[in-house]
Parts: C-alpha cells; sequence; structure tokens
C-alpha cells in the first residue's frame, strides 16, 4: 500500500491522499471507470464499490421524506388550512439569493394550489435581515387573519414572535440558521436541525421551502403523492433550490448535492419565463449542460446584487413572473446592477488599499478596520473578503452615514481568527452585531470607529490560532500526464456536482519539463499561461491571478513539479485536455 507524501509547493504542504492499488485496481473494473475517477473516489472515503456507486448515482429517491424534517407536518397542515379557507398567506423572505429563490418557491406552490399569496423581503439597508417588528405590526394592520411563513429567516426571532403572539398573528418560522438556547414562540417551527432525529441538517433555506413545498402537494394530492400538476411542479422548483443551494455555499453532500444535481438539469428543461431570460442574458442558452460553477459566478451574482443594492423585490419578481417581456426587462435590469455593483467593488477595493498605504502602522497590525462616507454598505462585504485575503489578515469595512452618526460595518475573517467571538470581545464599542466565525455584521457610532479598531487588533493579537490548514492543499493523486486523457477527465465530472465540502479533483504530477518560456497574459498581465511536456504529452495550462510566477518558474529551471485542476476546453466542436495550476515546485 502506497501512503500518502507530503511535498513542499510555493509556500504550500502538499497533502497526497494515500492509495491502496488493489483497490483502485477493484474500482476500475467493477465500476468500469478510469483509473483517475478510482483514485479521486479512493482519495475520498469510496473504498469499495458499494459505496462508490452509492455516490456516483445521485438519484431522487435519495431525498429524505419531508415527514421527517421536524415541524413540517404541522406547518403544511396549517398552511393548506389557511389556503382553503381562503386566507392572506404571506411569505416572508430574505434579500440574498437563498432567500429570494425560498419566497419565489413557496410563492409557486400556493399560487398553483390556489391560495391568496403574497410576499414581504425586507431592505437590506433599512429593515436588516430577517423578522422585523416594525414589518409584522404592519402586515397585521393590514390584514390581521393573514398567516405570515418566515422561509430562511426567523429562528432567532424571540422578539418578534412575541410580537406575533400578542397581536394574534398567526406565525410559521421556516429556516436553517444556527439557532440559539432560547427559541421563537411561533405556531410552528420548521429546522432540519430542530430536536426530532433528521437525517441531514445542512438543508439551507431553499432547501426547507422545497420539503416545505413537497408537503403541501403530498397533502393536496392523496395524502402522500402529488397530484401531476403539483408534480411538475415540484420537478421545476428542484431548479430554484439548486440556485440556493449553491449560492449560500452549503455542503454540497447528501441531498443537497442530489437537489443540485437534478436542479441543475431542471433549470435547462424547465425554467420559468424569468430564469430563462436570466440565462439568456448570461450566456446559457444555447449551453447543452450547466454545472455548479456556472451558477455560483454567474446566475447567482445577477440575483444578488438588486438585494445587496437594495431591491430585492425585483429578483422574486423576476423569478415568479408569467409575463414574457417584464421577465426579459427585468433580467437585463439585473445584468446592469450587477456590472453596477462590480463597479461600485472596483472603486471600494482600490479606496481601501489606498487607505492602509496612507497608514503605515495599519500595515503591521493584526486586523484592518477600514471606513470611508463613500462607501455603500450592500457591497462591502464582498470587498472585505477581498481586503482580507490581500492583507492576509481580519478585515472590517465600515459605510459611514456620518449626519447620523453612525457606521454600518461587514468583515470578513482570515487564518482562522473567530470573527464573531473578537466582536463579542469588543461589544462595548458597538451598538449591535451578529455573524459567525468567518463573517460578520456590525453597527456602531463613528466616533467609536478608532477605539473599536485598537480593541479589535489588541484582541486578534492576543489569540492563538490554528491556521495550519491554510497552507496545505490537498491532493487526490499524484498521476502522470498521459493519464490525463480527455476521456478520464470528462468521467471525473461524474463526481460532481462541485462545491463546498465536494471540490473538484486535484492532481500532483511531477518532474514535468517546460514546453516553452511561460508567459503573463490579460489585463494587467495578472494571469501566467504555460506549456509543459511529460514522456511525449503536452499540456497547457493557466495560473489566475498569478502571473508573478512566470518569472519565477523560467528561473526555476527547465524541470518543474505541477498541482493542478484538469479541465476541458471546447472551442469550436473540439475538447482539449488543459489545466490550471494550483500551485508548483522546483524540480
Amino acid at each position: 500500500m502506497r501512503t500518502g507524501t507530503d511535498r513542499v509547493g510555493t509556500g504550500k504542504i502538499w497533502k497526497i491522499a494515500p492509495h491502496d492499488p488493489a483497490v483502485v485496481r477493484q474500482l476500475c473494473q467493477t465500476l468500469r471507470v478510469s483509473p483517475l475517477l478510482a483514485q479521486v473516489l479512493s482519495a475520498r472515503d469510496c473504498t469499495t464499490a458499494a459505496a462508490a456507486d452509492l455516490f456516483l448515482a445521485k438519484k431522487l429517491s435519495d431525498l429524505h421524506d419531508p415527514e421527517l424534517l421536524p415541524g413540517i407536518s404541522a406547518a403544511a397542515d396549517r398552511i393548506v388550512a389557511a389556503v382553503q379557507a381562503g386566507r392572506r398567506i404571506t411569505i416572508y423572505g430574505d434579500y440574498d439569493v437563498d432567500g429570494m429563490t425560498s419566497t419565489s418557491l413557496l410563492w409557486h406552490c400556493l399560487q398553483l394550489a390556489g391560495g391568496k399569496v403574497d410576499y414581504y423581503i425586507p431592505s437590506r439597508l433599512e429593515e436588516g435581515y430577517g423578522l422585523n417588528c416594525e414589518a409584522l405590526t404592519q402586515l397585521h394592520a393590514e390584514d390581521s387573519t393573514r398567516l405570515v411563513v418566515s422561509v430562511d429567516c426567523g429562528i432567532t426571532s424571540v422578539k418578534e414572535a412575541q410580537l406575533c403572539r400578542e397581536l394574534g398573528l398567526e406565525l410559521i418560522v421556516t429556516d436553517h440558521h444556527q439557532f440559539a438556547d432560547d427559541l421563537p414562540d411561533a405556531a410552528v417551527l420548521v429546522h432540519p436541525r430542530l430536536p426530532g432525529g433528521y437525517p441531514f441538517g445542512d438543508l439551507c433555506g431553499v432547501g426547507v421551502a422545497f420539503k416545505l413545498a413537497w408537503a403541501i402537494c403530498a397533502r393536496l394530492g392523496d395524502g402522500k403523492k402529488a397530484s401531476p400538476r403539483m408534480r411538475e411542479f415540484l420537478l421545476s422548483a428542484i431548479g430554484l433550490a439548486a440556485i440556493g443551494t449553491i449560492a449560500d455555499v452549503v455542503p454540497l453532500v447528501g441531498e443537497n448535492r442530489v437537489l443540485v444535481h437534478y436542479g441543475l438539469n431542471s433549470l435547462l428543461e424547465r425554467s420559468s419565463l424569468g430564469l430563462k431570460a436570466l440565462m439568456q442574458v448570461a450566456g446559457f442558452a444555447e449551453k447543452p449542460s450547466l454545472q455548479a460553477e456556472d451558477i455560483a459566478f454567474s446566475l447567482a451574482p445577477r440575483i444578488n446584487a438588486v438585494g445587496r443594492l437594495g431591491q430585492a423585490r425585483l429578483a422574486v419578481e423576476l423569478l415568479t413572473t408569467e409575463n414574457a417581456d417584464r421577465a426579459v426587462q427585468l433580467a437585463n435590469y439585473l445584468d446592469e446592477l450587477n456590472k453596477n455593483r462590480q463597479t461600485v467593488e472596483r472603486k471600494i477595493l482600490k479606496q481601501a488599499k489606498e487607505l492602509v498605504e496612507q497608514q503605515a502602522e495599519w500595515q503591521t497590525d493584526a486586523a484592518l478596520v477600514l471606513a470611508h462616507p463613500e462607501w455603500h454598505a450592500g457591497v462591502i462585504g464582498i470587498v472585505a473578503a477581498r481586503v482580507a485575503d490581500h492583507f492576509r489578515k481580519p478585515a472590517i469595512l465600515m459605510a459611514m452615514d456620518e449626519k447620523l452618526g453612525f457606521a454600518q460595518g461587514s468583515g470578513r475573517s482570515f487564518g482562522g481568527f473567530n470573527l464573531h467571538s473578537g466582536l463579542s470581545a469588543c461589544r462595548e464599542h458597538l451598538v449591535s452585531y451578529g455573524g459567525h466565525h468567518a463573517a460578520a455584521g456590525l453597527k456602531m457610532q463613528v466616533d467609536r470607529i478608532e477605539l473599536f479598531r485598537r480593541e479589535l487588533v489588541r484582541v486578534v493579537e492576543s489569540t492563538t490560532v490554528d491556521d495550519s490548514a491554510l497552507h496545505e492543499v490537498q491532493i487526490d493523486a499524484e498521476v502522470r500526464l498521459v493519464d490525463v486523457t480527455r476521456q478520464a477527465v470528462n468521467d471525473l465530472e461524474r463526481l460532481g456536482p462541485f462545491g463546498a465540502a465536494n471540490r473538484r479533483p486535484i492532481f500532483a504530477a511531477t518532474l514535468v519539463e517546460l514546453a516553452g518560456p511561460p508567459k503573463k497574459m490579460g489585463e494587467g498581465e495578472r494571469h501566467l499561461s504555460l506549456s509543459v511536456r511529460q514522456n511525449g504529452v503536452t499540456m497547457r495550462g493557466v495560473a489566475f491571478g498569478r502571473g508573478e510566477w512566470a518569472d519565477e518558474i523560467a528561473a526555476a529551471g527547465s524541470t518543474i513539479s505541477i498541482c493542478f485542476q484538469p479541465t476541458i476546453n471546447r472551442f469550436r466542436g473540439q475538447e482539449k485536455v488543459e489545466f490550471q495550476l494550483m500551485d508548483w515546485q522546483a524540480g
């Protein structure tokens, strides 16, 4: 049995997974797969044919019965009763992609069921995340008999649920976020991690909404099976579930992987008018298949942009409209807003770097707290992630409203530091804060920013974290270039959809020759292009954002070792194997 081998690249330790050659041979023979795929299966603990076959199959029948989900039976019963009684049902969503797809999915379900249904999406800039008392009071004033169903929010809304009790407003909470010791006193709580033994706790908001719609459709059918019309709806709704699941970066394992796999197919075959228009704008209209990366880097940002810029209702309208002209109009508007968001982000990132350059002590501080009166509160979170990555330290960006005297901020961690705990240690300077280990939001008075900055730097400096994982790259196998054939690389797609907890395979190849001088390419020569050769096989590769490697590789000699992800370049009907360079080492 060959054990895994550690190698050192450009500051990274290559952790090469061990393989038993007998296991790899058995998988190849039994499953009729390439050695490349068999090695990846082995590296990911699918060492028997039965386990590997189960992982590759991705069957709809692998989805769990929705009735197992804590609270879902009572929630579905109440919603169906409200539909049949003709009561107004309001879906209370969130302004991110998960929340907007959840809202749209449940709206479609209840509208098809004949319900009187509308939706409420809070403004990111004015109301913030989740249920709020002002909105609930207004909804009650408009119709005191209505039923409010939250999606992707509400599990920490103790005060808001108590208000609903006092008003007599019926509230059902469906959510997937972390809950506190005290749960809201709503009519029903639906959550995959509540006591009750649901087999899969990593559903996102739209996954929970899909399960609720499934349970509602079953009740509207014969009690166990949906009618053909509602079954067709569920098959199309998987597309919305896939978008929200990918965008929320939940683990693409178990049920999430099944939902995304079938959802990607559904988006091409059963999309709504709005999604068809959005895919047309994104250039996906003629694609024979979709990958999770297409959603993550193209569709989801367009939907997310309207939420970040305070117009989330327009995204829900796009996902629910039955007017083809309106769908095209909205899709084009979302595309334009996304371009505007990118422009705003580039400007903020440039200003953030300039602020650090102007303050010498900040460059050596353990954390960054940056504030500017021109920054947009809806997009600073994305920029904070880039600032943290660029300066390799936790970063918080603040949008200041100097007239009101308050600053609203968003932060991203780095190096394993627990950002939420860090904010807790500085809470005397904050009006409010929330989030988790890697990301958080906060609000403070403008005159407390400098005090907060100093305190956070002190907290980060005094905290010991284990950042060893940042310096490692997990490699599925060491291979020869001759084994990385077009058929083998296409075979690897069976491991998808790829995303969180199910990354694309990474391989290492040692002692490859440079087939020509490495070249810088792209705007500002930011990227690297190179060709390598091994035993007569030549392959082209790129490294995005690593233009500086060109000179380093050229100086390293004629032979290097590479860590890479293989890809298929499709152009004018031709397919050619290429690779994305992840890391390299001399010799």
